[in-house]
């Protein structure tokens, strides 16, 4: 069967514009546009267990009083025979969700069977017409057609035969124009529930999209902060273990940098979480920009590395995400170069101008053993613990710092490159184009 809104009901489901398969892992079932069972929507009326056993009674009692009517105009009584195909349509309009096909090939042998045999004119029409609406909106489209115009040839023939008189172009046109009205008007409504049903998957691929984009940017924030904070968690371990025993106080400041990044740490990764296991998605909570940047560098201060900052150009308002992707680009720049430079300055540029923002990043690191603030030599954190194997947790020399760095460049339209200075040290340039205004 073509696809449209059937039953579902046992093993049998059909979708709103195909068969809906079943999902799996990897390719789920999108439940997104339906809100409950198909089989309680066939029809597009409220989804409720009594719905089309009212609709039954309603046509059941529509034909009979409007039969009966018709029938005292002529004189006809109401007799068994003409009961039965009357009460024909309605019962099997009550199968016609499950069944649309049946119902409807049972609906019209009634209705040809009881006006081409001459019975009392009325509204017996009814059932079929709701029968051939439901069938049309299920999707058995070729089966309605056929039933619609096999019906009028029908009850043309047995109206000829019994009556054997002639049928006048009115009269035939009008029910020819009954027929065709009906039909078209559930096409029409067929078509204006493949189209809602289109627009909802649309949304609800929408949402899932921003949610999983959501998600991923709270996980990439989640890499640069743990990165930072683990860094510095990392590098003053180790001068905490090398000074413990000669410069208590120096220790006891390294071990307040370290509460204080992992505190710093934990919020993150719980505030991640928080959005990565919501399941649908929601406003995140505001992230941080350059105007965090004397926070992130004094905290490098302390930790031991002086980093200087200079801003030239008008400093204004940035969009929010090349605010962003700034700031963790200095803070990923930063961070490399406390965990591998050993330099004794970092400094941070800032250049403003009316189209383009350019961030420099440098340091006088020679990639050896510098300076800490007391002149002495920044400890190796791994030797100065027994139980490193060697390796930087976070990937030192091959993980994604500047890849990830220009990554973020290169997906606001600019640009990031990265090297060794000539003259000793390393230098990380950015650059973003700033061709609209802040929202």
């Amino acid at each position: 069967m073509p696809g449209g809104v059937a039953a579902y009901r046992g093993h049998v489901r059909w979708g709103v514009v195909g068969r809906v398969r079943r999902g799996t892992a990897d390719d789920p079932v999108d439940r997104s546009d339906v809100s409950c069972p198909p089989a309680q929507r066939l029809s597009g009326w409220p989804a409720r267990g009594w719905t089309v056993p009212m609709v039954a009674l309603l046509v059941a009692a529509v034909s009979v009083v409007g039969t009966h009517y018709a029938a005292k105009q002529v004189h006809q009584p109401l007799d068994a025979p003409t009961l039965l195909l009357l009460f024909v349509g309605p019962v099997a309009l009550l199968f016609s969700r499950r069944w649309p096909a049946p119902a409807l090939v049972v609906t019209t042998a009634a209705t040809v069977g009881y006006y081409g045999l001459g019975f009392p004119y009325g509204p017996q029409f009814t059932a079929f017409a709701v029968v051939l609406v439901m069938a049309v909106v299920a999707g058995y489209r070729v089966l309605a057609w056929l039933c619609g115009i096999g019906a009028l040839v029908v009850y043309f023939l047995l109206y000829w035969a019994i009556e054997h008189g002639t049928m006048g172009w009115t009269w035939v046109l009008g029910h020819v124009a009954a027929v065709a009205a009906i039909l078209a008007l559930s096409e029409l409504y067929r078509v204006h529930r493949q189209r809602v049903a289109v627009q909802r998957r649309i949304r609800a691929e929408r949402e899932r999209r921003q949610a999983n984009e959501e998600r991923l940017r709270i996980a990439q924030e989640l890499h640069d902060v743990l990165a930072h904070n683990i860094s510095l968690i990392n590098v003053q371990a180790g001068v905490a273990l090398h000074l413990m025993d000669q410069r208590p106080e120096q220790a006891r400041t390294a071990l307040t940098v370290i509460k204080q990044a992992s505190k710093e740490a934990l919020g993150e990764m719980r505030s991640a979480l928080a959005v990565l296991r919501a399941e649908t998605y929601a406003a995140h909570s505001p992230t941080p920009g350059l105007d965090g940047l004397d926070e992130l560098t004094g905290r490098l201060v302390s930790a031991g590395l002086p980093v200087r900052t200079t801003v030239t150009g008008a400093q204004r308002p940035l969009p929010v995400e090349v605010d962003l992707a700034a700031y963790r680009i200095v803070q990923e720049a930063l961070t490399n170069v406390y965990r591998h430079a050993h330099a004794t300055e970092a400094v941070v540029s800032l250049a403003y101008r009316p189209q383009l923002l350019t961030v420099l990043v440098t340091d006088d690191g020679t990639g050896g053993p510098g300076p800490t603030r007391s002149g002495e030599a920044w400890p190796d954190p791994d030797a100065a613990d027994p139980a490193a194997d060697g390796d930087d947790p976070i990937g030192a020399g091959g993980g994604n710092g500047i890849p990830g760095m220009r990554e973020r460049a290169t997906a606001l339209g600019g640009s990031l490159t990265a090297g060794p200075l000539p003259g000793g040290g390393f230098r990380v340039v950015a650059t973003f184009p700033l061709d609209r205004e802040a929202p």
